[in-house]
């Protein structure tokens, strides 16, 4: 629940290696290999009465829905779909729930859960809510989330969450450092440029582009929950202002710190000035802004 909290928009990638997909007709849902299209960006809504339930809006401003009509006449499975109904319901909300093995099942108010289908035709690539009776099917109700885009959190009493390690690392940081430690004012990306790079949701890219870095994204405590996967971006440069920049893109978010986690404490310390030589393999930690910092941003005055 904490990686939907961070997140603005995610995608969902089933036991089948497929994403889940709004389709073109507006109505449809279906699966597919490529992550890369707009179509599988679901934007991530809280519902107002309660801190456990989701609504995941489509590309075409239509919510994910639980539908009461079957998939087949005399099956057990129902169509999901996209609607956009009058007064949002119970059909559109889900509720995000862990799986052993760091995957979410999305549960409907009823009782069933996404499934993503796979076997023969007509079945496969549909999408429906049922509740798996069979042991050779039970994983299709499995997703792993993968966050497009965050956003910026706050604490319940409606001052910005700053985690103490990180206030702690960064006067560690500049104690240790000939340069004070200073946030760099980026430019923003659009989800455009996201589109165009897929390095999200491709294979590994190979050494000779860069190094490899793995990323993971904290919550607004800064916990980090290591059951869902890394996600890896390729890199060619050595600075620490140079991989901001291009994780900021790859995460549509200006105002991020990349953070390294501590062997010794298991705390998370800001990264130095350059990274490690020889293109060696990195992961960090991705620490998103606070609004404060973000309205700060907004308001400084132009040179």
């Amino acid at each position: 629940m904490d990686l939907f909290r961070q997140a603005r928009s995610v995608r969902l990638k089933n036991v089948h290696d497929k994403f889940l997909l709004a389709d073109e007709d507006e109505e449809s849902v279906t699966q597919d290999r490529s992550g890369s299209s707009k179509s599988a960006k679901w934007t991530v809504e809280f519902d107002e009465n309660s801190d456990k339930l989701i609504r995941l809006k489509s590309c075409y401003g239509k919510y994910l829905t639980a539908s009461n009509q079957p998939l087949f006449l005399g099956m057990t499975g129902h169509k999901v779909l996209q609607t956009l109904p009058a007064r949002l319901d119970s059909s559109t909300l889900w509720e995000p729930i862990r799986d052993n093995d760091g995957a979410i099942k999305l549960k409907t108010r009823y009782g069933n859960y996404l499934r993503a289908n796979g076997g023969l035709p007509p079945w496969r690539n549909s999408v429906t809510h049922d509740v798996p009776h069979r042991t050779a099917t039970q994983d299709w109700i499995c997703w792993k989330v993968h966050v497009v885009e965050i956003q910026a959190t706050q604490s319940p009493i409606g001052e910005p969450a700053t985690p103490p390690a990180i206030r702690e690392g960064r006067d560690s940081f500049a104690s240790e450092s000939d340069s004070p430690f200073k946030s760099q004012s980026l430019k923003s990306a659009t989800f455009s440029r996201q589109e165009s790079n897929d390095s999200l949701f491709s294979s590994p890219p190979k050494g000779n582009d860069g190094r490899l870095i793995y990323y993971r994204i904290a919550d607004e405590s800064g916990e980090v929950d290591e059951a869902f996967e890394e996600l890896c971006i390729s890199f060619k440069g050595s600075e620490v202002n140079e991989l901001t920049w291009r994780l900021e893109e790859e995460l549509g978010a200006e105002g991020i710190t990349v953070c390294t986690r501590s062997p010794l404490n298991g705390k998370l310390y800001p990264l130095r000035l350059q990274l490690p030589p020889n293109n060696a393999t990195m992961h960090v930690i991705v620490v998103p802004p606070s609004p404060k910092d973000q309205d700060s941003k907004k308001t400084e005055p132009s040179s």
